[in-house]
């Protein structure tokens, strides 16, 4: 269009002015509505999943349980976190060697709680000597605290036992334990933090 303005300049016309004008403040209504009322599927998926876990004191009193987001973290802000062991066993399945854990040989009164998100996994009551080389409990301090899943990643079917509020691998359970159980939640030291009872 070849519309020249008061001063003889080409310019918009008041028609073209309009409908730019109007088609601006219409996206910009759309984008506003949409970063306010995003659908709630989409809400959903851009929330933290939550997790319900078992609140233990250092002395391993249960506190309730609660209902918290999982931890996702990217491998670098993992990485910033843990020692290189713990991030090669907690985030990629490694296994420490035997017998050279720091929480092999701790017999004080405490709970273990996971290296990565602090929670309390097992009590140093359910410990026991397994000649393994690894830490060995015969059972969770709460089931909902961790995870067992199926791992056939050597060929042989397994048990992997991981945390529940932020998926760190810590072990295997395997079914030659002590009673009461039967059960041996054999974990990498390096997974694990210990926090003596006061």
């Amino acid at each position: 269009m070849n519309y020249k303005g008061v001063h003889g300049q080409r310019g918009f016309g008041r028609r073209q002015f309009f409908s730019v004008s109007g088609a601006a403040l219409a996206g910009l209504a759309i984008w506003g509505y949409e970063q306010v009322n995003s659908s709630p599927l989409e809400a959903a998926a851009k929330a933290p999943k939550l997790v319900k876990i078992v609140e233990f004191t250092d002395a391993g009193e249960r506190k309730g349980e609660v209902l918290v987001p999982m931890i996702q973290k990217t491998d670098a802000e993992w990485k910033a976190l843990l020692s290189p062991a713990a991030f090669e066993v907690t985030r990629r399945e490694g296994t420490e060697r035997p017998f050279s854990g720091a929480n092999l040989n701790i017999h004080d009164k405490g709970v273990f709680r996971c290296i990565c998100c602090d929670t309390a996994l097992f009590s140093s009551d359910t410990k026991f000597e397994s000649g393994t080389g690894w830490p060995s409990f015969w059972q969770p301090i709460a089931k909902e605290n961790a995870v067992e899943s199926i791992d056939d990643s050597m060929g042989i079917m397994r048990t992997a036992v991981s945390c529940r509020r932020c998926d760190a691998h810590l072990g295997h359970v395997f079914d030659d334990g002590p009673r009461p159980t039967g059960l041996r939640y054999c974990m990498n030291s390096v997974a694990l933090r210990f926090a003596k009872a006061a």
